[in-house]
């Protein structure tokens, strides 16, 4: 039991650390850019303007891709004052030969103020992980942390309580097999004492 859940915390533990250590590096090599893995990046979704696509509490992932390459309909995760917003490209227009994105939220009723232009775009819009969100912003806050931390110690202490009561439970079947053989070997010693005497 102790084997299998070390396995599985390794094999959930150690793509994690992997992860965050690949997007650790990029945040210190580009500080003035979104952190990514390998050109993927997840931000979480805090309101459902994208709703029924994408959903408040999600985890969107986008991958980054040539702008020369979107198209409308196409969602995108862009920069607007320091926030990043995932919507659809609602249109495309060129202007003063430069492209320049319109783009709106599928549950908002109009467009979103102002163009997007390329180098704003962080990415387009791969898939979701329903409410990772919900789970990554807890995991930021004191309690989320204090949880993360303790669940894998509480985790390890109850392994060791198990293994102890079994291997207390062993020792002692094994004291009573032992007692039980020198009781019959002194039961037959006798019995050897008895028919020698005879």
């Amino acid at each position: 039991m102790k084997k299998i859940v070390s396995i599985i915390v390794l094999i959930i533990l150690i793509p994690i650390l992997f992860v965050n250590g690949v997007i650790l590096i990029n945040s210190f090599i580009h500080p003035d850019e979104i952190p990514s893995f390998f050109g993927w990046k997840p931000f979480i979704v805090l309101s459902g303007s994208m709703e029924t696509e994408i959903y408040a509490g999600d985890l969107a992932v986008v991958k980054e891709q040539d702008t020369s390459t979107l198209k409308k309909g196409d969602i995108i995760a862009f920069k607007s004052n320091d926030i990043v917003i995932t919507h659809r490209i609602y249109d495309i227009i060129q202007e003063e030969g430069q492209t320049k994105y319109i783009t709106k939220g599928d549950n908002n009723n109009t467009e979103d103020n102002g163009y997007v232009l390329p180098e704003q775009i962080e990415g387009i819009f791969k898939f979701r992980v329903s409410r990772l969100g919900n789970l990554a912003m807890f995991v930021q806050t004191p309690a989320g942390m204090v949880s993360c931390l303790s669940v894998p110690f509480i985790l390890l202490i109850l392994i060791q309580i198990v293994d102890s009561r079994r291997e207390k439970k062993y020792m002692q079947e094994k004291g009573d097999k032992q007692k039980s053989m020198e009781e019959e070997i002194a039961r037959l010693r006798k019995e050897n004492e008895e028919l020698m005497k005879k």
